[in-house]
């Protein structure tokens, strides 16, 4: 195997295995293991277990991107298709979903995931202008973002029922975006 290939293995196996688990607590040894490499390859490659998980959560930002990206073809409702989206992600891959916004545990990495996170926010102002006359775009988003990220935590982990009072996902996901963006 070539070092790049040793490399995205190594990754490879890091998403494989935060897939199946609940946490982001994931060890080297796991990885390397599951990755067919030995135990210390992954400190020839990531200085840190830290830069490892940044270069995981990545690759689950960059999924991420690439699914609201695809709701926001829809024609109609593109902001709910896109925060409907975000939710759903939530759901489906949890542990993914938990990593990519753990900024205390990727902190000092190395890795640059403001770069792949900051864009896809301008993305959602952008968004927000060509979907909405909201004269303040930039404040819109950071409200819809927190709003839905808020769905999207208490929804993956069971506990929206016991926050909304019954209220049905889809009828709050509308309703964050209606209050964020109207």
């Amino acid at each position: 195997m070539t070092g790049q290939d040793t490399r995205s293995a190594l990754v490879r196996a890091g998403v494989e295995l935060l897939e199946e688990s609940d946490s982001a607590d994931i060890g080297l040894r796991e990885i390397a293991r599951r990755a067919g490499v030995s135990h210390g390859a992954p400190r020839r490659w990531f200085p840190t277990h830290r830069s490892l998980l940044a270069a995981i959560a990545e690759v689950g930002l960059q999924d991420l991107s690439a699914a609201l990206v695809t709701a926001a073809e829809q024609p109609e409702n593109r902001l709910v298709s896109v925060a409907t989206t975000y939710v759903d992600f939530a759901g489906r891959r949890p542990a993914m979903f938990t990593l990519i916004f753990r900024h205390d545990l990727l902190a000092g990495s190395g890795a640059e995931l403001r770069n792949v996170s900051r864009p896809l926010f301008q993305w959602l102002v952008q968004l927000i202008e060509q979907s909405t006359d909201a004269r303040d775009p930039e404040g819109s988003a950071a409200a819809l973002w927190v709003g839905i990220h808020g769905i999207a935590v208490l929804s993956s982990t069971g506990s929206l029922g016991l926050a909304t009072s019954g209220v049905e996902k889809v009828d709050l996901i509308e309703r964050v975006v209606q209050n964020s963006v109207g």
